[in-house]
């Protein structure tokens, strides 16, 4: 079997902020009853609650989105990813859910540096001044569909298809570059 790569092999660039392809991340999207009480025990398991909406909590070593009112994203490590949806699967028995590795169809990008919020403020239609950390919003970046969120005090993480990775990179490196600061 061929070993498994990033969309991008962790291409990066540094301008005014830094953007990076975050390289292999292990995804999982659940589809069910976000309220069903089988649901938040099999994720009290793995030290996870159901976060609310628009929300991303961590624990036990993973981040788990809030993606609409009946989907969810489980991040994790890249090689976990097939046996723990398999896991997910068997432990949600016979209630209705829908649990998919989705890891090798996503591609993940961190913003990081003081300045980071400029870079997506040209490319997506959010108010970045009123964003708190760890609230999600599902928006476009110019004509391409992502995830974003604060997910730390200076990094910004962003999500969208494998397919389009390239053109989101082009996209961040271009607006972070130096000399196209906003303030």
């Amino acid at each position: 079997m061929p070993e498994a790569v990033s969309a991008l092999k962790g291409a990066s660039h540094t301008g005014f902020a830094t953007v990076a392809e975050a390289g292999l991340t292990g995804m999982i999207q659940i589809r069910a009853d976000l309220a069903s009480p089988r649901l938040a025990a099999v994720l009290a398991e793995r030290g996870l609650a159901v976060p609310a909406q628009r929300k991303v909590v961590t624990g036990g070593g993973r981040s788990l989105a809030w993606m609409s009112p009946d989907e969810l994203l489980l991040f994790c490590t890249y090689d976990e990813a097939p046996v723990l949806a398999g896991d997910l699967t068997a432990e949600m028995g016979r209630e209705h859910a829908l649990i998919v590795n989705v890891s090798d169809m996503r591609a993940v990008f961190t913003i990081t540096g003081a300045k980071r919020d400029e870079v997506l403020m040209k490319l997506c239609p959010v108010d970045f001044a009123t964003l708190p950390e760890m609230e999600l919003r599902r928006t476009r970046a110019a004509q391409t569909g992502v995830a974003l969120w604060r997910s730390g005090p200076e990094e910004i993480t962003l999500i969208c298809f494998r397919s389009v990775a390239g053109y989101m990179m082009g996209l961040l490196e271009t607006a972070s570059r130096k000399g196209g600061e906003i303030f």
